[in-house]
């Protein structure tokens, strides 16, 4: 799973995700992407879990680049524990996503299976997703 290897603050605040993203809101790289439809996070086994599925489809041939990492620390607290004795322990980590931003990119493969492939990824996902070409 994807974790950074080393953070500036080890807990960060949860903030909110508001707006329209405005980098990363094209296929760059790819000739076919899945774009984000809602704000909110995308965490690291989502990630992976998407991942995982667009590779069943890219085989040997193709190619796959994913556009978010998640950095941002998502903390818990233990079950039963009582109120008060602080923060909890970082748990995972997420990647803060906002709405138009372009999460997968592939190529290489036809556009019927790079759909499938991308509709299986977004299933995979919390949030709404669109199929985009470039």
């Amino acid at each position: 799973m994807l974790a950074p290897k080393k953070v500036k603050h080890r807990k960060h605040r949860k903030g909110r995700i508001k707006g329209v993203a405005r980098k990363g809101s094209f296929v760059n790289f790819g000739s076919y992407g899945l774009r984000v439809e809602e704000n909110g996070m995308v965490n690291s086994r989502q990630i992976e879990a998407a991942r995982r599925a667009i590779i069943r489809y890219l085989r040997k041939g193709g190619k796959m680049w994913i556009r978010i990492f998640p950095d941002k620390p998502i903390t818990r607290k233990g079950q039963e524990v009582p109120m008060g004795g602080g923060k909890g322990g970082v748990d995972h980590y997420a990647a803060p996503v906002k709405k138009g931003r372009v999460v997968f990119e592939i190529d290489g493969i036809t556009e019927d299976s790079a759909k499938d492939a991308l509709r299986k990824a977004g299933d995979k996902l919390s949030l709404k997703t669109k199929f985009v070409k470039k």
